[in-house]
């Protein structure tokens, strides 16, 4: 007889690839905790209609700010996929409350709960945000481990999501070695694909302002690499699997 699945968390559950790494989790027989800053919220409706729901997902009304609210998601759960994390649409007038706080602090808050539950692995949706804008980087070397986006430089430009999410995996991985925690890092680029929800993500929105031409975007300034959602869930898919990966932090 086979064994169930083990228990896992999502963070930031209502979003566009949370969502749909939640439909892949249940239909594999996982009971899912979705962390969501408001579980009654009209627009997180989609997710107790997914296959399996019912039976197999809990709802916990959680900020990755306030321990005291997010511990409850997380107890219990044998791994973590952390998702959570603000993409801003419009210019960011206040980085730290806006996208640094709650980037580097709620990803360092859902660490240190994980340590203090003893989570066998935790999963941190990092970006390619966080790899892809150094100038400095030679163009004929392939990116590593070692390549990060450049702070300053992207403190320069103001843009603050990039900052946010070098610092947040920096963090992450610093914590992760100090702390004995299992963490894998995922930097992907862009990703679309079909929604499951019924608000349009800030990618996705990205995307339809280019085929409507109200966002005139030149060839070069083009988000480079394009992924698909299909393609991220088959990363997942492998996370998920007992395969042992030695590196911690994965490009897509």
């Amino acid at each position: 007889m086979a064994l169930p699945q083990p228990r896992v968390c999502v963070t930031g559950g209502g979003g566009f690839i949370a969502s749909w790494l939640i439909k892949l989790l249940l239909s594999r027989g996982y009971t899912v905790h979705a962390s969501l800053r408001d579980p009654c919220d009209p627009k997180n409706a989609h997710l107790m209609q997914l296959d399996k729901a019912r039976e197999n997902l809990h709802l916990f009304k959680a900020d990755v700010l306030d321990c005291e609210t997010l511990t409850p998601a997380i107890e219990g759960c044998r791994g973590i996929f952390h998702l959570a994390t603000p993409v801003p649409e419009h210019k960011i007038v206040d980085p730290e409350r806006e996208v640094l706080d709650p980037a580097v602090k709620g990803t360092l808050n859902v660490l240190k709960i994980c340590s203090t539950l003893k989570v066998h692995k935790v999963v941190v949706m990092s970006s390619n945000a966080a790899v892809t804008s150094n100038p400095n980087w030679p163009q004929d070397r392939p990116k590593d481990e070692s390549c990060w986006s450049d702070k300053e430089f992207c403190e320069e430009k103001e843009d603050w999501y990039s900052v946010a999410k070098l610092v947040a995996e920096q963090e992450a991985l610093e914590y992760a070695e100090e702390n004995g925690l299992n963490v894998v890092t995922l930097c992907p680029p862009y990703v679309f694909g079909p929604l499951l929800q019924s608000t349009v993500n800030t990618s996705s929105k990205l995307l339809i302002y280019i085929i409507k031409g109200s966002l005139i975007v030149p060839v070069n300034d083009i988000p480079s690499p394009l992924l698909t959602v299909e393609l991220i869930l088959l990363i997942f898919c492998l996370i998920t699997s007992k395969i042992v990966f030695e590196s911690s932090t994965y490009f897509v």
